[in-house]
């Protein structure tokens, strides 16, 4: 490892990982990436995106505006405390196995439901105004179709380079079967 390399311990799948990777890439970050296995061991997660802010501040990742800031906030909240948990494997473990992935689903909808209507009024280009600022994931094969503000966001975000070198099909961990 090179001295002051950041490593990052990253799972694959997890979407905390995941914005932790494009916050790298879009700061322009090289690092080194070890694998932990989330499922095996517990992890851990860090506030590693605000800290990447306050440390790097260029390009930001969160808008200078106070409000627009606020904003940001407001939806990396709800992502993170409303729709992202419910999603996770410890949370999944108490559903019965066959009702799993229509749990996720429906977890998935009720956050996106509040999100949708959220960014109708915060939305430019991205999630608030035109710059990059927050990053959504989802794995459970939730239909876009009623949430045209999310949907027109993601597709915007995934043609981005540090959207694609960072997804989670393209990790060092990703087993065969799902890597893109």
């Amino acid at each position: 490892m090179q001295a002051g390399k950041p490593i990052l311990y990253s799972y694959f799948r997890s979407s905390c990982s995941w914005r932790v990777r494009i916050a790298l890439a879009l700061k322009g970050i090289d690092y080194e990436t070890v694998p932990i296995n989330l499922i095996k061991d517990g992890g851990q997660q860090l506030a590693i995106i605000e800290y990447l802010e306050e440390t790097r501040p260029t390009p930001r990742l969160l808008p200078q505006d106070p409000k627009k800031r606020a904003s940001v906030r407001m939806i990396s909240d709800l992502i993170a405390g409303g729709i992202q948990p419910l999603q996770n494997l410890s949370v999944l473990k108490q559903v019965r196995e066959e009702m799993q992935l229509t749990w996720a689903q429906n977890a998935i909808t009720s956050g996106f439901n509040a999100l949708e209507q959220i960014l109708q009024s915060t939305a430019g280009i991205y999630c608030v105004g035109d710059e990059v600022s927050l990053f959504l994931y989802y794995r459970f094969k939730v239909d876009l179709t009623p949430y045209p503000t999310i949907s027109s966001i993601n597709k915007r975000l995934l043609v981005l380079e540090a959207f694609q070198v960072s997804h989670p099909c393209r990790q060092p961990d990703t087993p065969t079967e799902l890597r893109a």
